[in-house]
Formats: C-alpha cells, structure tokens, sequence
C-alpha cells in the first residue's frame, strides 16, 4: 500500500513539475509576443520544450510572424515607390505648368490676333499634356494595387490590333512614317482586356515616335499555344538604351524630359501584360529596338 501511495505521489510530483515547466513556456512564449507587439524586431519566438504542442505552436507563430514582417516590408516599399512616383511626376508637371504661365502672359500682353490664336493653340497643347501625366500616374498606381483585376473576356486580338493602329494613321502622316505592319489575316483568339489591349499598343508606338527614328515595325503571329506580338522602331543611340531598365517607372534613356512624357508609358505596358497573364520584353540588334508580347490564346 505504501509503495503504491508513494508511487503516486511521484506521478503527481512529475506531473506537476511537467505542468509549471509547460505553463512557465507558454508564460514565456506570451511575453515575447508582448514585447513584438510593442517593440519593432526580428526576433523570433523561442522555446525550451518541443512537447505539447509547444514545437508546432511556435512553428506556426514564427511563420505568421515572418509573413507580417513581408507584408510591412512590402507595404513599405509600396508607399515609397508611391512617394518616389509623385516626386518624379511633380518634376515633369512643372515644366508644362511654367510654360502655361509663360504663355497666358503673353496672351494677355498680345495685341495681334493671330498672335493670340497660336498661344492658344500651345497653352492647349500644354494642357493636354498634363491631362495625359496625370491620367497615366492614376493609371500607374491603380496597376500596383494587388487586389485591382482587369476583366477578361474573349477577344478577337487581330481585329483588336488593327483599329487600333489604324487610329495612329494621322500621326504616322505627320511624322513622314510608313509603318511596315505584317499581322496574321487569320483571327487570333485570347482571354483579355480590350482597353488594356488598345493602352498597351498605344504606349509602345507612342513611346516609339518620341525615342525612334521615323521608322516603325508591328507583327503579329502565331507560337505554338502564345500570340506573338512584336514592335521594332529603329533608334539614334541604341548604346544609351538599358533593355533591363526599360519597363521601370521613369527611366529615359535620352533627354525625353524636354518633351512632354510621364516616363511611365512603358510600365503601364507592363502592367497591364502582367495583368492579363502574359509576358514582354525587350532586346536591342544593332539599332533596333524590340518589344515582344506573349499572350496565351483563348481555347
């Protein structure tokens, strides 16, 4: 009898020392987690026993901890690229708007009428201009919400292409451009976007009329289960072109802050080609630059 009270005694004994060791981890576990909840670091949950549940439930809290800590890195880095983005823009609006100062001045001072018909016409280019900024940054920046869907739907991409390119027919005329155009007469289906479709097209040949020469090319072909989509304009200094740096936010690779460009056609393109679950890139041969867009085909 004796032996077997004392044996319990001992069960109890271990018992309760394996439940103060156990309540004193999870003490602990919820002190740390106290202190990353008021204090910015990078540590992680520790433990003393990998029992009871403690070895999974720290895994799991470590996990989450590390997950939060990308999406603040991530939030972070939105808000700067955001920050960064207005910074740019409000450098490239300022321009135009001192030009429109510049210009109304002269409009009032002007005595002549054809004088003040040609201001008109440049302080409405200038406006225009700045329309064009600001809708390409809302553009921009709604692109980098993750939770922003283009809706799909099943698109004749030939048709699509050609009504569009037919709309730059002025352009081409003003600048002296042939285009030299070889698109497929055979109906190529994909799952898209049509005004991301139309955006996309008009960033790149706008984008080519301002950095090329007066010579521009489009293609559109089939690959395998991929609609193949090509532009190549020819350009004055291809050695001041980064094809990796091309699609950033921005970049320019020549004195194109003169002119009247955002810097963020080429993003937007990007954008949108991801959004759409397609691929583009760009590559350089001698002096022609390539734009090539893979777009999967509708079944």
């Amino acid at each position: 009898m004796y032996i077997i009270i004392a044996g319990l005694c001992g069960v109890v004994l271990i018992l309760t020392v394996v439940f103060l060791k156990y309540q004193r981890q999870v003490k602990d576990i919820c002190r740390q987690l106290y202190f990353l909840k008021e204090n910015e670091s990078n540590m992680l949950i520790t433990k003393e026993i990998n029992w009871g549940g403690i070895k999974e439930l720290s895994s799991l809290l470590n996990y989450l901890l590390l997950e939060r800590k990308e999406e603040k890195r991530q939030y972070v880095k939105k808000e700067q690229m955001i920050a960064d983005t207005y910074t740019n823009l409000s450098h490239d609006i300022r321009t135009p708007l001192t030009s429109l100062d510049g210009y109304f001045q002269l409009l009032e001072e002007s005595k002549s009428e054809e004088e003040r018909i040609r201001y008109l016409k440049v302080i409405q280019e200038r406006i225009d201009s700045l329309k064009e900024m600001l809708e390409e940054l809302f553009t921009y920046t709604k692109l980098q919400n993750e939770s922003y869907e283009l809706a799909a739907e099943r698109l004749n991409l030939t048709q699509v292409l050609k009504e569009t390119l037919f709309s730059y027919y002025d352009n081409w005329i003003e600048y002296g451009i042939e285009p030299e155009l070889a698109i497929t007469d055979k109906i190529i289906w994909i799952e898209g976007n049509r005004q991301a479709i139309c955006r996309v097209v008009q960033n790149i040949i706008k984008n080519g009329l301002e950095h090329g020469e007066k010579k521009i090319g489009v293609s559109l072909s089939e690959e395998g289960k991929e609609a193949v989509l090509t532009f190549v304009n020819e350009v004055k200094d291809p050695e001041r072109i980064d094809v990796e740096k091309v699609f950033e936010r921005f970049y320019k690779a020549d004195a194109a802050r003169s002119k009247n460009s955002s810097g963020l056609g080429l993003a937007i393109a990007r954008e949108f080609v991801k959004k759409m679950g397609g691929e583009i890139s760009a590559k350089l041969s001698k002096n022609q630059f390539f734009i090539v867009i893979r777009l999967k085909k509708a079944v």
